[in-house]
């Protein structure tokens, strides 16, 4: 029997049987097609080969070497910092479980401005990390663990970093880069300069330790090309390059020593504390803070200038361990209103807001609206340049001021005070006002009422006069000058203000287009604290 009459007998008595053959045999065949179409193409591809040209590793070729240069100098004198500090458990009960113990978390509502920029020890901004131990109590306490950068300036062993990278540590291990892997070495803290979030720490130096040079900062321009090494999210030696972006950057107003240099450079968590470096292969920051919603790089990062850097240094290692300014005892606003230059009659120099009680400007007889124009002949144009003027001298040495009062000159001599005692033990914590306000409008947008005794006691305002703002009305004159509820207004364009009556009386005499100054005592400021000018034009 042939192939066709089987075929034909098959499908007239089992039909299904014969379709299930004939999809057999067609998948067969495309697949024997498949690998047959596959097994060519391999075959056609080792035959099609033989004319191709091996690749050849090339010969090295020297490139543009100076980021190079640059940073095989500097990267044996960068170290990697990493502190582990302890933290009490806030949450632990005191007491029998289930007896109502324990409290909340005793957390401060004004995060310090380094936690914001670096996301704060142990947070993961310096590459943190948390374990946990048992403490007296039976519950665990908090381990934290940080990473940041440093600079040995000093072949003893001597480094550079910065003060939130060691703060409250209670062990500092530094890693030198030739350590090898799982060596480090103990470190302990020479001093500390809160003003400036500068440190300097020592290791036992095993031999001379390489080091680096620190350059002047002054000259560096914007534009001027900078390298940035340190240890990244705990990656040591990383190097990153870029401009400067700016000088003179005051990105923390109520800290008058920290005046960056901004740059691009890459700078992320756990650079802090390591060199901003220039083409020379000169030190001239330490890579301190980023600007960032992210706690990652975003292309504005901060040094602080070399030249703080060695002023803060040869303190920090003298016999106290600490960091000598010199003051007088007087405040300012840290920006320049043109209202406050008109309203007192100066073009130039720093006019005083506060003046310090029984503080060396206090008993030189400086007031409250004095401009100072020169300090021992030498003009004075802004309060950064009286600070740095001041602050540089050492307390007990004299100076003469050059004032302006009431537009006539006087030359008042004053002796320089130690800073830190000056202002150090000075008090102010911010409270709320107490009482329900009685509310007195006026044309400004700012509600006043009189100090009561309620007040003064809550806030500390004892024996002081002026109203304090219990209201300011949004997008207003108020609002626009910086008024604040709970500020003292003392002063309204030299006039002294004593009650509601005061300030109602000078405030209607005012017309639109004429300058307005109020001389302000902050909220929380309390009776002995500082006071500033706030101002601008009526419109």
């Amino acid at each position: 029997m042939n192939a066709r009459t089987f075929w034909a007998r098959l499908t007239a008595r089992r039909p299904a049987y014969a379709f299930t053959i004939l999809i057999t045999l067609a998948v067969g065949i495309l697949i024997g097609t498949v690998v047959s179409y596959g097994v060519r193409g391999q075959e056609s591809g080792k035959s099609s080969s033989a004319d191709a040209t091996p690749l050849q590793v090339p010969s090295p070729r020297q490139m543009s070497n100076t980021f190079t240069t640059i940073a095989k100098q500097l990267e044996p004198s960068v170290v990697n910092i990493n502190t582990e500090t302890t933290i009490k458990n806030p949450h632990r009960r005191i007491g029998p479980p289930g007896g109502g113990g324990g409290g909340e978390d005793d957390q401060n509502p004004f995060q310090d401005f380094f936690d914001r920029f670096f996301g704060g020890q142990g947070q993961g901004g310096q590459g943190g990390q948390r374990g946990q131990g048992p403490d007296m109590f039976g519950g665990p306490d908090i381990r934290e663990r940080s990473l940041g950068s440093g600079v040995l300036v000093d072949p003893k062993g001597y480094i550079v970093t910065n003060r939130h990278v060691v703060e409250k540590a209670d062990r500092i291990r530094v890693k030198l880069k030739d350590d090898p892997p799982g060596v480090t070495h103990d470190a302990k803290v020479i001093g500390t300069d809160q003003e400036t979030d500068l440190a300097v720490i020592k290791i036992d130096a095993p031999r001379p330790l390489p080091t680096a040079k620190l350059g002047n900062s002054d000259s560096m321009s914007p534009g001027d090309w900078v390298l940035a090494i340190g240890s990244p999210f705990g990656l040591q030696e990383t190097v990153t390059a870029g401009i400067v972006s700016a000088t003179g950057r005051n990105i923390v107003p109520a800290r008058q020593f920290q005046n960056f240099i901004q740059t691009d450079a890459a700078i992320n968590p756990g650079n802090s504390g390591g060199p901003l470096v220039n083409m020379s292969g000169e030190v001239i920051g330490i890579n301190t803070a980023i600007l960032t919603e992210t706690n990652a790089y975003a292309g504005v990062g901060f040094a602080l200038p070399s030249n703080t850097v060695i002023h803060v240094y040869n303190d920090l290692i003298g016999p106290e361990h600490r960091v000598t300014r010199g003051s007088i005892g007087v405040e300012f606003n840290a920006q320049a209103i043109p209202a406050i230059a008109r309203v007192y009659g100066v073009n130039t120099g720093v006019t005083i807001s506060n003046v310090v009680p029984n503080g060396p400007a206090a008993k030189a007889g400086v007031q409250v609206g004095d401009t100072i124009t020169s300090v021992d002949g030498k003009p004075v144009k802004t309060g950064d340049e009286l600070v740095a003027d001041i602050a540089g001298r050492k307390p007990g040495t004299k100076v003469d001021l050059g004032v302006v009062r009431n537009g006539k000159k006087v030359d008042i001599p004053v002796t320089i005070a130690d800073r830190q005692k000056l202002f150090g033990a000075r008090l102010g914590e911010e409270e709320e006002g107490g009482g329900p306000p009685q509310p007195t409008q006026s044309k400004l947008g700012v509600t006043v009422q009189d100090i009561t005794k309620d007040m003064q006691d809550r806030l500390g305002l004892n024996n002081t006069n002026g109203v304090v703002v219990t209201d300011v009305k949004p997008g207003s004159f108020a609002d626009d000058t910086g008024l604040n509820r709970g500020d003292v207004i003392l002063e309204v364009n030299k006039q002294k203000v004593n009650n509601e009556d005061d300030f109602n009386r000078i405030v209607s005499g005012l017309k639109s287009g004429q300058d307005v100054v109020f001389l302000v005592r902050p909220r929380g400021a309390g009776a002995q604290g500082g006071t500033i000018f706030m101002g601008g034009t009526l419109p």
